[in-house]
């Protein structure tokens, strides 16, 4: 695996060893070993993940900006086992000099890529293929009374989600989240996420 660092402090893109031959291929989608081995010293802390989750959508479909509020923080691992989205995270700890930033990395069934996104940071993704298959790790449960939110339509944050505004799927709560200029994230460059 090669882990890739990003503009973010902690978001990380990992790419996978694939092994090829006439009858296919073959390549870990994740190993505890290599995590640890190979991120956790860029990280500074380790993570044990704890759920995994998988959501099926169709071209057009924006979901997040989401997080969970503390204590309930969480890092996910997400990947593309079908198709294609557009996968973002949102820098939303106050006080850290990338504040508002973020990170944008195409996942595709085709280059097995993975994206690391550590607690502090809003996350989510738009369909690019007729339909997707989204899988993504957590390190901790996810608890809906912490369910925390930034409008993905913010203009502010100045992201192309490379799907027209006419063609967006989006739900009625994410559409009711706030810009991240009126959000209340309750995390701090300061805070132990860990």
């Amino acid at each position: 695996m090669e882990v890739i660092t990003t503009a973010l402090d902690g978001v990380l893109i990992l790419e996978p060893r694939i092994f090829r031959d006439s009858r296919g291929y073959f390549f870990e989608s994740f190993s505890q070993w290599e995590f640890d081995s190979k991120v956790v010293p860029l990280l500074g802390h380790s993570v044990r993940f704890v759920q995994d989750n998988e959501s099926m959508s169709s071209y057009g479909v924006m979901r997040g900006l989401h997080y969970q509020r503390m204590p309930y923080t969480q890092s996910k691992l997400v990947r593309v086992v079908q198709g294609a989205v557009l996968d973002v995270a949102v820098d939303i700890r106050h006080g850290s000099s990338t504040f508002g930033q973020h990170v944008v990395v195409e996942l595709t069934a085709e280059n097995r890529r993975q994206l690391f996104i550590p607690r502090g940071f809003a996350h989510g993704f738009a369909v690019l293929s007729p339909t997707a298959v989204f899988q993504y790790k957590c390190d901790n449960f996810y608890h809906p009374e912490a369910d925390g939110g930034i409008n993905i339509l913010d203009e502010t944050l100045h992201i192309d989600w490379r799907i027209p505004i006419a063609d967006a799927i989006l739900s009625e709560k994410d559409l009711k989240h706030s810009r991240l200029a009126d959000a209340v994230p309750d995390f701090d460059i300061n805070d132990r996420l860990y």
